[in-house]
Order: structure tokens, then sequence, then C-alpha cells
């Protein structure tokens, strides 16, 4: 038989979890955690001191609850201390975040990204917004790594965006060239954005307790992140989750990714602004004076918002009947969309999908809002932390 763990390994492990469990539901007494990680009180006490020598966790004295009895110490992510640099990577913005331990949001910057910007443009403005932000970091922070939301697909191995349809990206080398901008020896961990923000709301989101969650995302296409069993599904190479490029429409319109009658061709910018009659416009205000005129009754934007709705909940159907998920959330565009066109997508997606598969899904819209991708992203650069806390420096 294979050697057990070593106590080292064990106290390894269990420091992660602890630290895990911190990072994702904030202060937590002592007590708490005791129940929440089936440890003893000792073991818990020590492993707390552990990570206070760190500077990864605080301690302090709770609020009163006007219970008898001496009160359970607190735990507390340092998150002013502890924080990973995170960028969002999209059509038409570009955006970097400080995210502390935690997954607050400690500062941000955002820029207009012109369309075709490569990435060997995009990366000296995105690490001069980073640089910005360092100039108000405490003296005793420490940058435990950093990580990247792209619309695009994403090589899992090495962060390389294999293809972006909407940004014209092949084979960009965004991990690499983000890190030689930057100057500093942190990893660089790249994901798609649909992905990292389905991550972000499961962990701590309106999706947290639900195991088995679809997140949509839209910017000018479509993309999803999966949640099944708890765990995030990204397939073989990480490229999982290419919902807008379903075919839905034999010889259907022509897509970015340049094949036809994809998902996205109906649900997306270029689908709804063509058949609003507004195939000149472009950018997410083009959407919103969409569904802003079909909510004043203009009849061509009403019926372009009422066509998208209904493919979207053709799409959503069956996406629920592959997965059975509990929740469907809508971000980006799908967010918007969602909101303008609820009854279509819900009597679609009622009249397609499986009663079994339907029964119990929820329709929701991020908690987090936009900051999904950013806190999502700050999570990936936070995984190598809170797999071993002992390897910060």
């Amino acid at each position: 038989m294979p050697p057990g763990p070593s106590q080292d390994e064990i106290r390894r492990q269990n420091l992660g979890a602890l630290l895990r469990h911190v990072h994702v539901h904030g202060a937590t007494s002592r007590a708490e955690l005791t129940t929440a990680l089936g440890l003893n009180r000792s073991t818990i006490g020590a492993l707390t001191a552990d990570l206070a020598g760190a500077g990864l966790v605080s301690e302090g004295a709770p609020k009163e609850t006007g219970r008898a009895g001496r009160p359970s110490p607190v735990v507390r992510p340092e998150s002013t201390r502890i924080h990973a640099y995170a960028y969002s990577i999209e059509v038409d913005r570009l955006r970097a975040a400080r995210v502390g331990l935690g997954g607050v949001v400690l500062d941000r910057r955002e820029l207009d990204r012109p369309r075709g910007l490569l990435v060997a443009e995009a990366a000296p403005l995105l690490a001069g917004a980073v640089k910005e932000m360092q100039q108000r970091v405490p003296a005793d922070a420490v940058c435990v790594g950093t990580g990247v939301a792209v619309c695009g697909m994403v090589r899992r191995d090495d962060g390389l965006v294999r293809l972006a349809p909407t940004t014209g990206w092949v084979d960009e080398p965004v991990a690499a060239a983000l890190g030689a901008e930057l100057g500093v020896d942190v990893p660089i961990t790249v994901g798609n954005v649909a992905d990292v923000a389905a991550f972000a709301e499961h962990a701590r989101g309106v999706a947290a307790g639900c195991d088995n969650v679809v997140y949509l995302y839209g910017d000018v296409g479509v993309g999803a992140g999966i949640i099944a069993g708890g765990r995030r599904v990204t397939g073989h190479g990480g490229y999982g989750g290419e919902v807008g490029h379903m075919k839905v429409v034999r010889d259907g319109e022509r897509c970015e990714c340049g094949s036809r009658g994809c998902w996205e061709t109906q649900i997306g910018e270029y689908g709804l602004l063509r058949n609003a009659g507004r195939s000149d416009a472009q950018g997410r205000e083009a959407l919103l004076a969409v569904f802003d005129a079909a909510d004043r009754g203009d009849a061509r934007a009403g019926a372009a918002v009422r066509q998208a709705g209904d493919w979207l909940g053709f799409g959503v159907a069956n996406l629920v009947n592959l997965f059975n998920p509990e929740m469907v959330i809508f971000g980006g565009t799908m967010r918007d969309l969602y909101l303008a066109a609820a009854a279509q997508i819900r009597s679609r997606l009622n009249a397609n999908a499986l009663p079994a598969c339907v029964e119990h899904v929820r329709l929701r819209t991020p908690k987090l809002g936009d900051d999904a991708a950013l806190v999502g992203a700050a999570e990936l650069a936070f995984e190598r932390l809170l797999a071993d806390p002992l390897d910060i420096g």
C-alpha cells in the first residue's frame, strides 16, 4: 500500500482549508471554524496562529453577542495586505483591479479599448493601470499573483489565447505579454471570462451553495462558464463552454468564427442590432438603446428583442437538458437581454426543456455584477496560495 500523507502534508492541507474558508466566507469565529472544518479547538488555534504568523489572517474580538461565556476569537483575512491583480480584457474595454484576500476589490481602473487592438498594444495599457495602482499599495503588502479574464478560447497550460473571434486574436500569448510588461516574478493565470465569472458567482455570488450552474456571458459574442458537481467544466485543453458556437440554423448567418448559423448570430450584438435595423451601430450602449426603444414601443426594436429572447430561451433549454443545472445566470449583455425579454426566455425554456430538467431551474442575474470577471480572475491568482499558504514567500 502507498504511504499515507505525512504530518506536514496534513498540516498544509488543513491550513489551506482554513484559509480558503475565511477567504470565501469572511470573518469567522474559531468556534464556527471548528464546526465547519471538523477539527478540534486546539488544532484550529494552532492553524490560526500559523496563518497569522505568515500575515495571512488576523484575530480579534467579536462584536457583542449578548451570550454568556467567553466569546470565541474571530479570524479575518488580511485583505488590505494580501492581494492579487486582476484583468478583464473585453471587446470594448480593458479593466484592471487590485483584489484583496477575501474577494474585496480594493482599487480599479478602466480604459476604453478600440476594437482590433492587439495583445502587444493592450498589454502596456493594462500594465500601466497596475503600476498606477501600485503607488497606493501599503509598503508591507504582498502580491500573490495575477489573474486575467479574456473573451476567447484560452489554453489552460500557458494562457495562450487560441482564438477570440470577436477581437480578431489568434494564438496570442497574453500571459507572456503581460509578464514582460509588468516585469515582476509573479505567476499569471489566464482564463475565459465566462468561466472565471462563473467561478466567482459560485464562490461568493448568487450561485453560492449551488453545485450545478450555467453562467451565460455576452459581450459581442456569447460564452458559458459551467459548474457541474461543484467543479468547473473547462474541457481537455480549457476550451469548454463555447456555447455561442452551437449550430442552431443550418446555413444561417455568417459568424465571426467562420461558420454559419451559430447561436450567437441570433442573440449576440451583431444579430440583435441587425434585426433591429441598426447594423451601423456597435457596442453595449447601442444594445441598451435597442432595449430602451423596445420598452418605449418601437415596433422593430420590440420584434428584435422578442426574437432574440426566444432564441436565448431555445439555447438555454438545450443547456438545461445537457447539464441539469440548479441555476442559469445571465451576465454581460445576456443580463440586458434577459431583463428585456424574460417572458419570451422563460416561455421558450419551459416549452423546449425536459420537465424533469427544468422544474427546479432558477434564472438569475449576477450578484457581483460586472465585477464577476475581475473577482473570478483574482480567484485564479489566489488558488496557489489557498492550496499551500506556507508557500507565500
